[in-house]
């Protein structure tokens, strides 16, 4: 370098300038900083004796890396740590912070990677504390940013050190340095809280961030991902307890929630959920444990009482989970002992009511309130003694909170963004559910009574809007129908869960059924139109209809609008958690009264009867559903679980619905064959379809149910080479391919994948290599064939074993070469465009994992 003035200058160009050749000369004349060691001493200059702060910068970064890339000695290491530390206590104050950062990193990570070669690396708390003791506000924020971050670089994986490595050294900064940080922590915390300096706030922060990454440590290395809302106990060491104990400990906490504004009071409540989170056994005796969650429970009431700080959507979000870690972490024996707890579970019903209320600000919380209330209903059957819960009249009150909050919802309305809305958003509405059923079943009866009194209104009125379509009000109606979207939900939300406390399994079973009849009522309306449902057994006629006309003809239409494609997924989740408690192969015979009390209501009688009408809602929407990929996606999942059942399956070939389906899967009886919007939809059709096909041990049923692609293949077969570049003929072989490669799917043992090799080979084979030879360049062709291919030779539990006398096996592998030499001779000389993972290393990779497994055989 010429001068420290040109390197200055280089310096700036490198981190200022928006000229990407600028910056990529700099930084390759600059690189010999960071990769040679004989720099070392020339990063030590620059810091000594550079004006800029990007000259610094660079010095720092420069030794950053050389620590973590170059084998430096033990003793060059001890000089730069100790130079770094001089170097902050004489000139860190005036230091810009984003330099100050760059060099506490360099000394934690020195710090780190010396840690077990020599004890005068572990002297730095010692050192960090020195700054704490000097009367600079400066050397004050420096102390605490070098704590924060060695605690940072001790917690996390590095770069440079093996994982073994790190964790020894994690266990012997906890095991010697990490308790002292915290107590110095606190004892900061407690000098900051009356301190009415300017700088008090940045102070407070970084001691709040402190105390926040020592409860976060990993204290028994489970690598407790930090991106995660959830986590476990946290594992103080026993030598912490003492601290713990202590009451101060809680209310500091406790007290800068309250003197502090956001971000800092959403960083106390942080660490009150991870002391709300320590381990049982810390508590040597039940007095200390009873006398910790009296003064959490003293804490929190307060905040419930006053509101303090729950304006703001963070804190408010950080005091659910700390209101749910209540019943994670605690006993609710241990909670009714606490002598405020009747004052506390009814502001915290009163708070979650608000919650639930308080639907599209609180949606991402309340999850934490339902699954504290889910946990405390459960703990009821084992709670011993006479102390009132106060659940049987709280719980009941949240149940139809919830229910009409998500009511308000549909009727306020949601912005056009769809991820706002929980019916259009899988795992917000998931979350919901997933506790609200223990809820829902704590007092059964209740609920049930509530949800039938609420729904039969807005069913009626659904009926009536069918019943005048002249008088149509479209936003009427798709308030109604979310509405119904969401009793559907919560209904099976609750059938997914058997489990009732308080309730005998048998009367369980009648309010199930007198849940699920209210919805079965809603299929049929909306599936096959108003028939006649006078009498008892007035809609068994229904489903007949059902079943026969969704595969033939359907009367309404409307299966684009929003509401109807979240009221129909509402209905399959229905379907799939009903099936699962009351249809799967382990609850056949164990759910009498249910049957009992549908065929009073229904007239369905059996599970065989309920199996038709849930293939009528299948083929229903195979068929109307052609430009909604979701639903029929959902559908075919929920008719896929239906055939993968042993017991199911065997029923579903009993049904003629189903016999039709097998015998017809054209795109006249279901047109979404045909939408290439669903296109991908085809596979997961045809496995389930191979599912059914090969139950039959008949090679005549075989070829018969395979008459309707055996007509697609002949058609293409017909077709000229000057035609075959064809859209149509493009289309149709894709079609063809995703279907073949569900029915391969489905062949599991030699029997069933000899009926579909003997099937192709040898009369069809060609096709597909006269495809390949002419769609080659098109990967929206190649890429289901390849695919098709790559099922075909897989050799699934010892399906492509032939008898020792037969030439299959190469005969086999001779098609498959001709099919790989085509397209690999064919994709290397087209031209390279913008995706080149798409048009040609996709094809490439599934070529060769069909050769992988050709080899195999």
């Amino acid at each position: 370098m010429e001068s420290l003035a040109h390197l200055e200058a280089l310096c700036e160009v490198l981190y200022m300038s928006q000229d990407s050749a600028e910056r990529a000369h700099a930084e390759s004349t600059l690189k010999c900083f960071s990769v040679n060691p004989d720099y070392i001493t020339q990063c030590q200059y620059i810091l000594d004796n550079a004006l800029t702060p990007y000259a610094l910068m660079l010095a720092s970064s420069s030794l950053l890396k050389q620590v973590m890339e170059q084998s430096l000695s033990l003793q060059l290491r001890l000089d730069i740590r100790n130079y770094v530390v001089n170097y902050l206590a004489s000139r860190g104050p005036e230091l810009q912070n984003f330099v100050v950062g760059s060099m506490i990193q360099l000394l934690c990570r020195i710090t780190k990677f010396g840690w077990l070669d020599d004890d005068r690396f572990r002297d730095i708390v010692n050192e960090a504390t020195n700054f704490l003791s000097q009367a600079s506000s400066g050397h004050y924020s420096i102390g605490l940013k070098i704590l924060n971050q060695l605690v940072s670089e001790m917690n996390q994986p590095n770069q440079g050190i093996s994982l073994t490595v790190h964790r020894k050294v994690a266990c012997s900064f906890r095991d010697q340095s990490l308790f002292q940080i915290f107590q110095i922590s606190l004892t900061s915390l407690l000098q900051l809280k009356s301190d009415e300096n300017m700088q008090v706030s940045v102070l407070r922060q970084l001691t709040l961030s402190l105390s926040l990454k020592c409860l976060s440590f990993d204290f028994v290395g489970t690598s407790v991902d930090e991106s995660s809302e959830e986590f476990g106990t946290v594992q103080i060491p026993s030598s912490w307890k003492s601290v713990l104990q202590d009451p101060s400990t809680l209310q500091i906490f406790f007290d800068y929630y309250n003197i502090t504004e956001p971000p800092l009071s959403k960083e106390a409540l942080e660490c009150l959920v991870r002391l709300a989170s320590v381990r049982r056994s810390l508590f040597t005796d039940d007095p200390a444990r009873s006398q910790f969650l009296s003064n959490l429970m003293r804490g929190t009431k307060e905040i419930l009482q006053t509101g303090q700080g729950l304006a703001d959507h963070e804190n408010y979000h950080e005091f659910c989970r700390l209101l749910g870690r209540f019943k994670v972490n605690y006993q609710l024996s241990e909670l009714l002992s606490v002598e405020i707890y009747t004052d506390w579970i009814r502001l915290v019903a009163e708070f979650t009511a608000k919650s639930l209320h308080s639907w599209q600000w609180a949606s991402n919380s309340v999850y934490y309130l339902l699954g504290l209330w889910s946990r405390l209903v459960t703990s009821v059957p084992y709670l011993k003694g006479d102390t009132p819960s106060l659940l049987d009249e709280t719980v009941p009150k949240i149940t139809e909170d919830f229910i009409s909050s998500r009511f308000s919802s549909v009727q306020d309305g949601f912005t056009d963004d769809l991820s706002d809305n929980p019916l259009d958003n899988v795992e917000l509405l998931q979350d919901q559910l997933e506790c609200f059923p223990y809820l829902c079943r704590f007092q059964y009866e209740k609920s049930s009574v509530y949800i039938i009194k609420i729904m039969e209104p807005i069913l009626q009125a659904y009926t009536d809007w069918a019943r005048l379509p002249a008088h149509r009000d479209v936003d009427e109606l798709s308030v109604i129908e979310g509405q119904i979207t969401w009793i559907v939900h919560i209904i099976a939300a609750i059938l997914k869960v058997r489990q009732s406390v308080g309730c005998s399994t048998e009367s369980q079973e009648l309010i199930d059924a007198e849940l699920a009849a209210r919805v079965l009522q809603l299929i049929n309306l909306t599936d096959s139109g108003l028939h006649s449902q006078s009498g008892k057994g007035g809609l068994s006629s229904g489903w007949l209809f059902l079943s026969q006309v969704s595969l033939q003809q359907f009367p309404l239409q409307r299966y684009g609008e929003l509401s109807k494609q979240r009221l129909d997924r509402a209905i399959l989740t229905f379907f799939q958690n009903f099936r699962r408690s009351y249809v799967g192969d382990l609850a056949m015979h164990s759910s009498k009264q249910l049957y009992s009390r549908l065929q009073e209501l229904l007239g369905i009688q059996d599970h065989l009867i309920l199996l038709n009408i849930i293939v009528g809602k299948v083929a229903t929407n195979l068929k109307c559903y052609t430009e909604c990929e979701e639903v029929i996606s959902h559908t075919l999942t929920l008719f896929l679980e239906l055939a993968s059942g042993y017991m199911t399956g065997k029923l579903l070939l009993k049904l003629d619905s189903i016999k039709f389906i097998i015998a017809h899967h054209t795109r006249d009886n279901f047109p979404f064959l045909e939408d290439n919007r669903c296109s991908r939809s085809r596979t997961t059709f045809y496995y389930t379809l191979g599912y059914l096909i090969f139950m039959e041990d008949s090679p005549v049923k075989f070829k018969s149910s395979m008459e309707p692609i055996l007509q697609v293949i002949i058609g293409l077969e017909a077709t000229s080479d000057a035609a075959f570049r064809s859209d149509a003929v493009k289309y149709a072989f894709i079609g063809l391919m995703r279907d073949l490669r569900g029915i391969a799917m489905a062949t599991n043992s030699r029997r069933t994948y000899g009926l579909l090799f003997d099937w192709l080979y040898p009369t069809h084979m060609p096709l597909l290599l006269k495809a390949i030879s002419h769609w080659a360049d098109t990967p929206l062709v190649t890429t289901p064939l390849l695919k098709f291919m790559a099922e075909f030779v897989l050799n699934k539990a010892q399906r492509l074993t032939f008898d020792s006398s037969s030439a299959n096996g190469i005969l086999l592998f001779r098609e498959v070469s001709k099919l790989v030499v085509a397209y690999g001779s064919r994709i290397l000389s087209c031209p390279i465009n913008t995706d080149v993972y798409a048009n040609k290393y996709k094809g490439i990779w599934i070529s060769l994992t069909i050769l992988s497994r050709g080899k195999s055989r």
